[in-house]
């Protein structure tokens, strides 16, 4: 079930979305999440490798929570000025 969002815009960073979309649960599928948000991959890639399942879970299922996390404030201020279908390697999680 796809969420009540944007779909014009990245859930995380929002920024317009290009060519390619994932769909991300805010509630980890594994805990039950049924709803999905659109986002770059370049976003889906960094909430994975920043947080766990486990740490998705504990969270508000809402961006604004997510970007209080250091390391995703961080990347979503370095990413605000990139095209929409900008990619770059993504650090694989600790």
């Amino acid at each position: 079930m796809k969420a009540e969002a944007d779909e014009r815009q990245c859930w995380l960073c929002n920024r317009p979305l290009g060519r390619r979309i994932e769909w991300h649960h805010p509630v980890p599928k594994s805990r039950g999440g049924r709803e999905t948000v659109p986002v770059h991959p370049i976003c889906h890639r960094t909430i994975h490798a920043t947080l766990t399942n486990a740490q998705l879970a504990k969270m508000p299922p809402d961006a604004a929570a997510m970007r209080k996390v250091e390391e995703i404030a961080r990347f979503v201020r370095w990413v605000s000025g990139k095209p929409p279908d900008f990619h770059a390697l993504t650090k694989k999680r600790r």
